[in-house]
């Protein structure tokens, strides 16, 4: 079983393509398999978003920062209620456990190009506010949330005390 090499060469990464319909997604290549392989561990992507797409849904993290360096193109950044234009060689900050939701698309003609650092956080918690989505990365699920009061559909003996009682009554050995 041969290990991750800790040195990669971009030419030699095959990208992954992560597009949805027409507006959303593009492509990746991971740069840091040696990492990757290991969960909660810094990661860094070279991104490829082709013009009229959004890298994905306005979101917020609960614990995993991320980090995005643009190398060629431009993007508009939506961080909260605000929109900006980014461009080559600006890197753009969005902590983990603000509550600020961000978002990159590319309303451009020409394709954009950025590198996109963070933690893949087994644990990782993101809020959708457009859509009321919520990932929870441990449960591999994605979905949406409803309030329920902190009983609600438990039995009225707790199962403990069953699973306790056929415990007991099992012959000792």
């Amino acid at each position: 079983m041969s290990k991750p090499s800790h040195v990669v060469n971009i030419d030699q990464v095959e990208a992954v393509d992560y597009r949805e319909g027409e507006g959303w997604g593009g492509s990746y290549q991971p740069l840091t398999p040696a990492l990757d392989a290991l969960p909660g561990r810094l990661g860094a992507n070279l991104t490829r978003l082709p013009p009229g797409r959004a890298g994905c849904p306005f979101h917020s993290h609960a614990r995993e920062d991320e980090i995005f360096y643009v190398l060629s193109g431009r993007v508009v950044l939506r961080l909260g209620d605000s929109l900006q234009e980014i461009g080559p060689g600006d890197c753009i900050s969005c902590p983990a456990g603000t509550g600020v939701a961000h978002q990159i698309a590319n309303p451009f003609d020409q394709d954009l190009v950025y590198l996109g650092i963070g933690v893949n956080d087994p644990h990782e918690v993101c809020v959708y506010p457009d859509s009321g989505k919520v990932l929870v990365r441990h449960l591999k699920q994605v979905g949406r949330l409803e309030s329920a009061p902190y009983y609600d559909g438990e039995p009225a003996r707790p199962g403990i005390f069953d699973l306790l009682e056929r415990q007991q009554a099992l012959p000792r050995k």
